[in-house]
């Protein structure tokens, strides 16, 4: 089989959609990659390559620089080989073009997602990856879950959505704070308010109605992003809480109302990622009913010294 790997452009979206939601249940758009392609932050240099076999996509590789590094020369590669092109050849031809274009831009340290299977790991680790941290990837059947009675919120704090703000600089500001204690295999560095609204405030799957906050003062204490395919299916981005804040249930209080107003709004299907050792996070999600449904490793490589 004669596979060809090439830059993938905006064309591409709606197939590279379908094969990433054929791969896994996260959010994946044509609007999205086209987002991806053309909206991303210029310091992200994000990149699509794709694996073509005969008539079909064969396989998707996502890569970039990680511009949020603590430290220079880190990006990412992360592939998607079609299930019926397996063991045929197209994660390796596409690894090479990935790898060639993270070199090209200077890039030291490659940092990959990869699902927990034994055939995915064996892959990254015969090619020099070592395992890093898991992640679980969990799941709540919102339509017909029970929701618990949510925490009682003691003044002055107040709930409100990301569409309320206005300037959404508060919100950055409770992100960067929450952030700091995220846990990880990248240390991560500060990120301009500019970057971060073309990162995460521009993006079209962020749905700043069902993005809940906790308000107190004008401030931004603790927030759960919802992320959603604008259909039936919702994800969370991040629920965090300022240092300050915690310890007063407010993690479950904006996840529960964004949870609740997501399921008004018609969707039906609830998915998280937790980093498998974040228990204060992991304990939030079960109280709301979410479950594993699969897991993942991050794996890293150095490309040169």
């Amino acid at each position: 089989m004669t596979v060809t790997v090439r830059p993938g452009d905006t064309d591409d979206a709606g197939r590279v959609a379908a094969l990433l939601r054929a791969a896994g249940p996260l959010i994946a758009t044509p609007e999205l990659v086209r987002w991806q392609l053309t909206g991303a932050p210029a310091a992200e240099r994000f990149g699509l390559l794709v694996a073509e076999a005969g008539d079909g996509l064969a396989g998707v590789a996502r890569t970039g620089l990680l511009p949020e590094s603590g430290e220079p020369g880190w990006g990412f590669v992360n592939l998607v080989v079609n299930p019926r092109e397996r063991g045929r050849g197209v994660g390796g031809a596409l690894l090479a073009a990935a790898e060639t274009r993270l070199a090209g831009l200077g890039v030291r340290r490659a940092y990959a997602r990869v699902v927990d299977e034994p055939a995915a790991l064996a892959f990254a680790e015969r090619h020099g990856y070592r395992r890093g941290r898991r992640s679980l990837l969990l799941g709540l059947d919102l339509a017909a879950a029970v929701l618990p009675e949510p925490p009682p919120l003691a003044p002055p704090v107040r709930l409100s959505t990301a569409a309320d703000l206005g300037d959404p600089r508060p919100l950055y500001e409770a992100d960067l704070d929450a952030a700091r204690d995220e846990p990880g295999d990248v240390g991560m560095a500060e990120i301009s308010y500019a970057d971060w609204r073309a990162a995460y405030w521009e993006r079209p799957d962020l749905d700043r109605a069902l993005t809940t906050v906790a308000v107190v003062d004008g401030a931004v204490v603790a927030f759960s992003v919802a992320l959603t395919d604008g259909r039936d299916r919702y994800q969370s981005g991040m629920t965090g809480t300022r240092r300050d804040w915690r310890g007063r249930g407010l993690a479950r209080a904006v996840k529960d109302a964004s949870l609740r107003a997501a399921r008004a709004a018609g969707h039906r299907t609830a998915l998280t990622v937790n980093d498998a050792g974040n228990e204060a996070m992991l304990a939030v999600n079960r109280w709301h009913g979410y479950r594993p449904i699969a897991a993942e490793y991050r794996y890293l490589r150095d490309l040169r010294p």
